[in-house]
């Protein structure tokens, strides 16, 4: 046994070292492993309440997403779609397609968000913080000002196109590529629902609907 005890660390260590294989978490045929849940709605909701608006959101999910050759849909309205699963640190790839004057985005672990834009929007200088026309990937609740908020380049394909994400979070620290081009350098990703925190070990990953359609596919994860 002890001439075999070396070999079986060696064994134990590489296993560990090994990275994690990327799997599907969106299975291409229906809503399975996914529920809705809008982290906003009901939020100062207790008791009863509270617990009948999550059942609420949970039945309404089927009534706003559908899934067509193996893209997941929404048309705009509803709540999110929230992974059962609940994640750490992760490499998330996705693709999407979307439709002008639309608005989503990706939560991280329930935080928003990675956010998803209509880039053709003209700058309003009103909202000087809302800054569409200077494209999708930001870390649009962090600050402003603040790294990672806006994109550092626009990497949003025409409408019809669909978009790429890769996405690398661990800990507070978040990159996001578009379409193969650096939008996010390593920006700490700010604790949307308790300011100055850190953020959650673990949560699920949302797709946000909100005022038009979108698609999406090829969802992939791998834990890091």
């Amino acid at each position: 046994m002890r001439t075999l005890l070396p070999l079986l660390v060696a064994i134990g260590l590489l296993a560990e070292s090994r990275p994690s294989i990327p799997r599907e978490i969106f299975n291409g045929t229906d809503l399975t492993g996914w529920h809705g849940f809008n982290p906003h709605q009901g939020t100062k909701l207790t008791g009863e309440k509270k617990a009948a608006d999550l059942a609420k959101q949970r039945a309404d999910f089927a009534l706003h997403w559908r899934v067509e050759n193996k893209e997941l849909i929404n048309s705009g309205t509803g709540p999110y779609a929230t992974t059962d699963e609940e994640f750490g640190d992760i490499e998330l790839e996705l693709e999407y397609r979307t439709v002008a004057k639309a608005d989503s985005g990706i939560y991280l672990r329930g935080t928003p968000q990675v956010q998803i834009w209509d880039p053709n929007q003209i700058f309003d200088p009103k909202k000087p913080d809302r800054r569409p026309h200077l494209g999708s990937g930001g870390l649009f609740n962090n600050a402003p000002g603040s790294p990672g908020r806006d994109p550092l380049v626009k990497a949003d394909r025409p409408f019809g196109q669909w978009n790429a994400f890769r996405i690398v979070q661990k800990g507070d620290i978040t990159s996001v590529w578009l379409n193969g081009k650096l939008v996010v350098d390593a920006a700490p990703m700010h604790n949307y629902w308790e300011p100055g925190k850190p953020l959650r070990a673990r949560g699920p990953i949302q797709l946000q609907t909100h005022g038009g359609e979108i698609r999406w596919r090829n969802i992939r994860v791998r834990e890091l």
